[in-house]
């Protein structure tokens, strides 16, 4: 069994910056694939950015230029740097791991963490 555990969430005003991380721990796979997804209330949960273990990334077009992803597989961690954060970015933020190459606009994945929630407002 595999277990992420998401930290760094808050409350932040616009134009500031969080760092969410991730860390997998457990019976832990090859976890090829970590990402991060954000939902917001009565909205689907969608894809925020992804990253492979040789580094590649996907970021979704309202991440791009604001949220960097990063990756230290040593410690099974991912990190999501977001600055420039607006109010439309408000929403719980998940975690999540694939045993195989999943970048791009895949929201079924192998494992979930339980969420962290990033507020935005003045």
């Amino acid at each position: 069994q595999v277990q992420l555990v998401e930290s760094g969430g808050g409350s932040v005003k616009p134009g500031g910056s969080l760092r969410l991380s991730c860390t997998a721990s457990g019976n832990i796979p090859n976890l090829v694939t970590m990402g991060w997804h954000r939902q917001a209330p009565g909205r689907q949960r969608a894809v925020v950015a992804s990253i492979a273990n040789d580094g590649g990334a996907y970021y979704a077009r309202h991440a791009r230029g604001r949220f960097t992803i990063s990756r230290d597989n040593a410690r099974n961690t991912i990190y999501l740097q977001m600055d420039d954060l607006k109010p439309e970015d408000t929403a719980v933020y998940y975690c999540s791991a694939d045993r195989i190459l999943v970048l791009g606009e895949v929201t079924t994945w192998d494992f979930w963490g339980q969420g962290t929630q990033v507020s935005v407002s003045s």
